[in-house]
């Protein structure tokens, strides 16, 4: 087996697309087998591993420089009265623990209880652009599943910088708090993973009967 280059810094960049984020993670807790909700510090030591494997350097060498996570956020007295605010202030402390820096935009709230979020992933383009521009990435990191950053991936690459996506697909059925049953399917735009050079479909990785004593797998999950 051929050793693996040292030397070379590997700059790392992750960005969130929450609201998809949170989707997954709600799957995990609610909807799957695991019963437990999704470790930023895992999926951090996941990217390092893999980015090390894929770019062949030691993983000593491979450092995330840079964590961003994007959301559409309630208003706070909206969040306040659907006893969502200290849910809020306790996922921020969450973010804040593991270096991870926070850009909301509010929530049209017009159609509440179904608010509508909007320009999120606009901004999110906006920021890995310059970031990766001042900050010279040489791996992009995004967790999403929309179509919509083909056109940002392809930015990217024409600025040397490889992208990883991390990405799953789902679908399960959960009670609302009406009562109803109401189902939850996500799947990754082909498109997307199609454009990005390392293609990561944890959903597959995380259900492989193979991964039960990965302990890179299950370190992905809190506790």
């Amino acid at each position: 087996m051929a050793e693996r280059r040292t030397g070379k810094l590997i700059r790392i960049g992750i960005f969130y697309d929450g609201s998809y984020f949170f989707k997954v993670s709600n799957f995990y807790k609610f909807g799957h087998r695991r019963k437990a909700r999704l470790s930023f510090d895992g999926i951090h030591a996941f990217v390092r591993a893999k980015v090390a494997e894929l770019e062949d350097v030691e993983e000593q060498y491979c450092h995330i420089i840079e964590a961003h996570y994007f959301r559409g956020r309630l208003s706070a007295q909206t969040a306040s009265a659907t006893d969502q605010l200290e849910k809020e202030r306790i996922f921020d402390d969450v973010l804040i623990k593991t270096g991870i820096l926070t850009h909301y935009l509010p929530l049209d709230e017009t159609n509440y209880p179904r608010p509508v979020e909007k320009g999120v992933d606009v901004l999110l383009s906006v920021e890995s652009l310059d970031l990766a521009y001042h900050r010279q990435f040489d791996v992009v990191v995004l967790v999403a599943c929309d179509g919509d950053y083909v056109s940002l991936v392809k930015k990217l690459n024409g600025m040397g910088a490889r992208v990883m996506l991390l990405g799953w697909d789902f679908s399960y059925e959960f009670d609302t708090e009406s009562g109803s049953r109401r189902r939850e399917q996500t799947r990754v735009s082909q498109s997307l993973i199609n454009a990005v050079t390392y293609p990561m479909m944890l959903s597959r990785l995380i259900d492989d009967r193979t991964a039960q004593r990965d302990s890179l797998i299950n370190g992905l999950f809190v506790g």
